[in-house]
């Protein structure tokens, strides 16, 4: 036994035979096992990364999108929404600006115009936060701010807003400097009360004041993994100087507050021209920062979020564009879903106006078209992939009767 190992090829490094390890690499007078050709790689990485700084991308101008391309390219994914997308546009365009600014010797330096989109559930704020995450040089990530909590309470501290960041862009901390945040529902931290808060409110005014410092920009210590800090853990600066942050929010009954500012003046005459020039079924239009702060926002974090936009509800003819239109339309998606199944997937146009139709009585936006197409199909996926179909057509009929089945079996199981 002892000739036999003897006989045997063994790795130069680790001593190990043949029959001992994966496979040998032969060399010119030795072998390595394949054990120690990954621990030689991870060693050489380590000593490469110990020596090269990271560093972030370096912009330029001349290839960055215009603002009037960046909201094409919006264009062919959100239906509509024009204000909304030519702040977006801009605010986006001047913040790469704001990182290729160098020092001219003129004093001026530009500041960040942090960015507060205030729609109605469904009009499109996500939507476009991750549709514009497509065409950025820069690092993107969306967060949420209902699971944020004032530290030590249960939820995710506010720095889990950088660690996201800090992932997107690999933990390279120079690139994640220079990123984009997008704070989805960022009306649910809202105070309580109109008053102060005198009790604790840990997920609303305490979340607030938390974000100040992200807003304005400071150097803040990120926990890389996440979670809770504690005074062990390794911990990761990060300047959030050069940090946009975009913020959307339904903000869900600010229609009253808007409505209560625009009609202050009840005596006299131009109380009443102006009452009857505004449009009651757009309230969100004339929405300004002391809206926000009868809202609940507190004054401080409204004057760092100075960009404010707005999203139109939704009307009938941009619910018919949104259902076949944009790139990624719902009706596309089913068709490629049937596709997938080598099937002809086709719409009489009835069915469109039947589905706008329903979506405008649920009062759900876009989200109601998804759900009101999910159930008149949810047949026709469940039983054509079994059977030998070539084509499959939804008439105006069929949708009608799934639907209807539908929701006498909801009313049935109540």
């Amino acid at each position: 036994m002892a000739d036999s190992r003897k006989n045997k090829n063994r790795c130069s490094f680790c001593g190990r035979t043949e029959d001992e390890v994966g496979f040998l690499i032969t060399g010119m007078n030795g072998y390595i096992c394949d054990s120690c050709a990954t621990q030689a790689y991870e060693i050489t990485q380590e000593a490469l990364g110990a020596g090269k700084k990271a560093s972030a991308t370096k912009l330029n101008l001349k290839e960055l999108p215009k603002p009037i391309e960046i909201k094409k390219f919006l264009d062919q994914y959100v239906i509509g929404q024009d204000d909304a997308k030519r702040f977006l546009s801009v605010s986006v365009y001047n913040h790469y600006k704001r990182l290729l600014q160098k020092d001219g010797g003129d004093d001026v330096e530009i500041e960040k115009s942090n960015i507060v989109m205030v729609g109605s559930t469904g009009t499109g704020k996500t939507l476009l936060a991750r549709t514009i995450a497509k065409l950025l040089h820069v690092p993107f990530t969306i967060v949420d701010a209902t699971v944020l909590t004032e530290a030590g309470y249960v939820g995710e501290d506010i720095e889990s807003i950088l660690t996201r960041l800090l992932q997107v862009a690999d933990y390279n901390v120079p690139e994640a400097e220079q990123g984009i945040v997008f704070i989805d529902e960022i009306d649910k931290i809202a105070r309580k009360g109109d008053n102060p808060s005198i009790t604790r409110d840990v997920s609303g005014e305490g979340v607030q004041q938390g974000l100040l410092k992200l807003l304005e920009g400071s150097v803040v210590n990120v926990p890389p993994q996440g979670g809770r800090k504690h005074p062990d853990q390794k911990m990761i600066p990060v300047n959030t100087k050069n940090i946009l942050f975009i913020c959307g929010g339904a903000f869900d009954g600010i229609e009253k507050k808007i409505a209560q500012r625009l009609n202050t003046h009840v005596v006299g005459y131009s109380a009443v021209r102006n009452t009857a020039a505004i449009d009651k079924s757009n309230m969100m239009q004339y929405i300004a920062p002391q809206d926000l702060k009868s809202f609940g926002l507190i004054p401080e974090i409204i004057g760092r979020l100075p960009v404010l936009t707005y999203l139109n509800p939704l009307d009938r003819v941009a619910l018919r564009s949104i259902l076949t239109e944009p790139k990624n339309s719902i009706i596309k998606q089913y068709i490629k879903l049937f596709e997938m199944d080598n099937v002809k997937l086709t719409f009489e146009d009835a069915v469109f106006e039947y589905i706008v139709d329903k979506a405008v009585e649920y009062k759900l936006g876009a989200r109601g078209l998804r759900s009101i197409v999910e159930t008149i199909m949810m047949d026709a996926m469940f039983e054509i992939p079994s059977e030998q179909k070539e084509n499959f057509v939804v008439t105006l009929d069929y949708a009608k009767h799934h639907l209807e089945k539908a929701n006498m079996a909801r009313l049935q199981s109540t």
